[in-house]
């Protein structure tokens, strides 16, 4: 009878093995991700021949692509039956295209203004900026319309003083007197104040009018202008959809439903056309600021229902606790229910500014020539009729670097303020 082997015991590790090809690195994730079904595989197999079809037929395109002919019959001549973008439309165009009509010697203006954007917008978007620069994100609105428009800068740094002067009346009386001493000094007191300040200190700048605004620029000023007043409007509309004051309530109610349901393009035909009959007569109201106002509004009836949401997401016991912290409302909007209804709406918000500053094509129906518009005012010259690709090719790529960079920033900040660690 054979005696059974006694009892294994290793007295020694084994040496750490690779995983098994198929189980790591590049292998596995396609396996995962591109061949893990019937059905995956298909659409895998299926987007590879779409892609192999597009490339094949873009490829030449851009590989024969011009670049230094004066006119559209000179690329023709130089591609010789060849197929190939005649990319030379942008070299030619490309500061119309960026800056419209705006005279040549004044590009280091807006240049500037785009400059010191980004300079006002690092400490209220990034946590490692000191926050002393915040004193200049607030005077940069009053910097960035004086070197866009020109003229004195005493009138737009004033005008934002105001805002100072409306804080410091709320502070020590009423909430609607600082309204009321903030229209007194818009009214009266900024033209009176700026003028004597130009005369003893002139600051001026040769005068740009709106008219000469365009291209890629045009769109950057209303986006911008609209992205940055639109949030604090939404916020309020949404506060006041919330409140239990039955007046502000249906007030608020009834802006954001309206707004809502009407076209963009309708309120752009009123800013145009019917805005002047209810102004004063001989009253030149500057047709950018018309289409600011009217794209502000109708992005903050948006930005207010995506708020509401962000606020009828949190718990009941938030607003318990802040009640039993002894917070009045307005300290307990500010540091504990807004702070977190505003990280729940972060992918909606940053979705209404794409959309906002998408929509800004749209003021092309209203004369305005932004890169849409001026897409056409190049194809009517002579040398470049006929040209439409690389002219579209071309705004969609602009458009694309600012959207899909406020889309990864917005994709930074909900990584950032994850709290939940899941």
């Amino acid at each position: 009878m054979t005696a059974l082997p006694g009892p294994y015991v290793r007295t020694e590790m084994l040496p750490q093995q690779p995983p098994p090809i198929g189980q790591a690195g590049l292998v596995r994730w396609v396996r995962e991700n591109l061949f893990s079904s019937v059905l995956n595989t298909t659409l895998t197999l299926v987007t590879i021949l779409v892609v192999f079809s597009l490339v094949r037929h873009m490829l030449p395109w851009f590989a024969n692509s011009v670049w230094t002919a004066g006119s559209l019959t000179e690329c023709r001549e130089i591609l010789d039956g060849k197929t190939g973008a005649c990319f030379s439309v942008i070299a030619d165009r490309w500061n119309q295209m960026v800056f419209g009509f705006y005279p040549v010697e004044l590009y280091w203006r807006p240049i500037l203004a785009v400059v010191l954007l980004l300079a006002a917008l690092a400490p209220m978007l990034f946590s490692g900026v000191p926050r002393q620069l915040l004193w200049f994100s607030v005077f940069y609105p009053s910097v960035a319309v004086w070197l866009l428009w020109g003229g004195s800068l005493w009138g737009p740094v004033l005008a934002t003083v105001g805002f100072g002067i409306a804080f410091m009346v709320y502070q020590t009386l009423a909430a609607p007197l600082s309204l009321l001493s903030l229209m007194v000094w818009w009214l009266w007191g900024v033209g009176l104040v700026a003028g004597v300040a130009q005369s003893i200190v002139p600051l001026d700048l040769t005068e740009v009018r709106s008219h000469e605004f365009g291209g890629f620029m045009l769109s950057v000023v209303i986006g911008v202008t609209g992205i940055a007043l639109s949030l604090p409007m939404g916020i309020l509309l949404a506060l006041g959809r919330k409140s239990d004051l039955f007046l502000i309530r249906t007030v608020c109610i009834g802006f954001i439903e309206f707004i809502r349901g009407v076209p963009l393009i309708t309120l752009l035909f009123t800013a145009s056309t019917l805005l002047n009959y209810f102004l004063p007569p001989n009253t030149n109201f500057d047709i950018t600021l018309r289409v600011i106002i009217m794209v502000t509004i109708f992005a903050a009836a948006y930005m207010a229902e995506v708020i509401r949401g962000g606020l009828s997401a949190l718990p009941t016991g938030q607003y318990e606790a802040a009640d039993a912290l002894g917070l009045n409302y307005w300290k307990a909007q500010r540091l504990i229910i807004m702070p977190q209804a505003l990280k729940i709406s972060i992918p909606g918000i940053v979705n209404t500014f794409i959309g906002l500053f998408k929509d800004t094509t749209l003021v092309i129906f209203i004369g305005l020539l932004d890169p849409l518009g001026l897409t056409n005012s190049i194809r009517a010259d002579v040398n470049w009729n006929g040209i439409y690709w690389e002219l579209f090719l071309f705004v969609g790529v602009m458009f694309f670097i600012v959207c899909f960079s406020m889309s990864r920033y917005s994709m930074y900040l909900e990584r950032r303020l994850k709290t939940d660690h899941r």
